[in-house]
């Protein structure tokens, strides 16, 4: 009973539909703001069979809609890290996260060296600052309650990423309206001082970017990992993952970097 309840939850947190069990590591996707698993989940098929592949669903989204959504990063974190745990120990990981899941990804990174001395062995960002750079405190300030229902959806369409046809239904409107916010809401729970000289990762990082994106306080992450960092821009704007071509040049990049990780 306890393993078929671990396994449900894991169900419910992990999705993997390309399952892979003799894959020599595992990559843990975690998507943006207000976003689900279907298209990170899909990477599974785009990678070999030495890969798994596995997207993050928070509460309050597709199988999950009818839970309230989670209240801070704390919760996120240690819900992501209970689900995962057994299968991390397992076998090597890494972690890409795009946008908000940049900063999950990170946040359960920390986490798990932290309290379980377990590190991914390359993380994969994607258009986000890193977590203590100054260019990420005007997102921790913003005022989510104040914002008007129609500037939050004026923000979501600019940022791309949402078809178009999904926005004329008023539900799904409302909903993503409603989800965004109470992603942005976690976002603003996540703190993390960078201590002197406290260097809290040894794996290698490598940070994307959308040419036409704003630009991110990429920099910055130098300061959070021993290992080697790299930085690539590719074509579009926030959403330029969502481009063939570039979840092409992702995947093959990923691929390379697992490669070169001599597992």
């Amino acid at each position: 009973v306890v393993f078929l309840c671990v396994f449900l939850g894991m169900e419910k947190v992990v999705v993997c539909p390309y399952k892979r069990p003799n894959a020599l590591c595992r990559l843990i996707c975690f998507p943006w703001a207000g976003g689900g698993t279907s298209q990170l989940a899909q990477w599974g098929k785009l990678f070999s069979s030495s890969v798994e592949v596995s997207s993050v669903r928070l509460p309050g989204r597709e199988s999950r809609h009818k839970e309230p959504f989670a209240k801070d990063m704390a919760t996120v974190v240690n819900e992501i890290t209970s689900a995962l745990l057994k299968e991390l120990q397992e076998k090597p990981f890494a972690f890409f996260g795009h946008s908000f899941g940049s900063y999950i990804s990170f946040a359960v990174a920390l986490h798990l060296k932290e309290n379980y001395g377990l590190e991914p062995f390359h993380l994969f960002l994607s258009g986000a600052h890193a977590p203590h750079s100054e260019a990420f405190l005007p997102i921790k300030t913003v005022s989510i309650s104040d914002t008007k229902d129609e500037d939050v959806l004026k923000y979501i369409e600019i940022l791309g990423g949402t078809p178009s046809e999904l926005l004329q239904s008023e539900d799904i409107k409302e909903h993503l309206i409603l989800t965004f916010r109470e992603d942005l809401r976690v976002l603003q729970t996540l703190s993390f001082e960078k201590a002197e000289r406290n260097i809290p990762f040894s794996c290698d990082i490598t940070c994307f970017n959308g040419s036409e994106d704003k630009s991110h306080d990429v920099e910055a992450w130098h300061d959070l990992t021993s290992g080697d960092i790299s930085f690539y821009e590719l074509p579009g704007g926030h959403f330029y993952l969502l481009e063939p071509s570039n979840e092409i040049f992702l995947t093959k990049h990923i691929t390379k970097c697992i490669e070169n990780a001599g597992l």
